[in-house]
């Protein structure tokens, strides 16, 4: 077992069954990560569907049209967030699976980077196990680009390439949270909305790199991408659930 993940350890899985709003989903998973460091709770999965949200990373922040590429995801019904992890701008609605592992862990910082490598695989197999071409690896053009992000490609055009997963995190003396985004269903809004905001922004991008599940396997969706996940997850560690309430959110 790879020492980036879950490893023997058991694993309580929380589903969040409705967005606690944009900018709140994002600090609760924070929140989780200061409890993990203090002892307050175990190794933790969370899932969940959220509102619709452009999170832009800190380099975005300091360019000229951010201002002008925050209001485009207004107009496109996208709330704009900064997000502490590094990147560029990502996109994720309704049609998207928020997926936050939070470990404590004594020795954190030194997984960190063999870390993106561990879970780009695992979900790369979870969504091949749904019926998906996937596998990791930066494809030219995407938006908010990583070494280990997760494509997908098309069945019906094997050079056609599309982002699927993107991941960030976060990591503190005591602990880790690990966050992926599953892009499942309605991709068109997300290239909408990141045409808009990317322009503004002045930065360069390929729209055709952006797509979702059901885009390469017409009828996927978020809960069977889900179910997938979490079958893959039972093959690396042993699975509790627990009710979100359960989270004091």
């Amino acid at each position: 077992m790879h020492d980036a993940g879950p490893g023997a350890r058991t694993l309580t899985v929380v589903r969040q069954e409705d967005s606690l709003g944009a900018g709140r989903d994002l600090e609760f998973g924070l929140e989780l990560l200061a409890r993990a460091k203090a002892g307050g709770i175990g190794p933790t999965l969370r899932l969940y569907r959220p509102a619709p949200t452009v999170a832009f990373g800190q380099r975005d922040t300091r360019l000229p049209g951010f201002e002008a590429a925050a209001q485009a995801c207004r107009d496109n019904g996208f709330e704009p967030l900064v997000r502490r992890a590094g990147g560029r701008a990502a996109a994720y609605h309704e049609g998207t699976l928020v997926v936050d592992h939070i470990e404590p862990d004594p020795d954190a910082i030194a997984g960190s980077k063999t870390r993106f490598g561990y879970f780009g695989e695992l979900f790369a197999q979870a969504l091949r196990t749904a019926g998906v071409k996937a596998a990791v690896g930066e494809i030219p053009g995407e938006y908010c680009p990583g070494e280990f992000s997760v494509h997908g490609t098309d069945p019906a055009d094997t050079s056609h390439r599309v982002k699927l997963v993107g991941t960030a995190q976060r990591v503190v003396a005591g602990g880790w949270l690990f966050s992926s985004v599953i892009v499942v269903e309605n991709s068109a809004s997300i290239r909408k909305v990141l045409t808009d905001s990317y322009a503004a922004l002045g930065l360069d991008w390929d729209p055709a790199t952006a797509g979702a599940v059901n885009d390469l396997v017409p009828g996927l969706d978020v809960e069977a991408v889900a179910d997938a996940v979490l079958q893959t997850y039972a093959g690396h560690a042993t699975l509790k659930t627990a009710a979100f309430s359960s989270l004091g959110a």
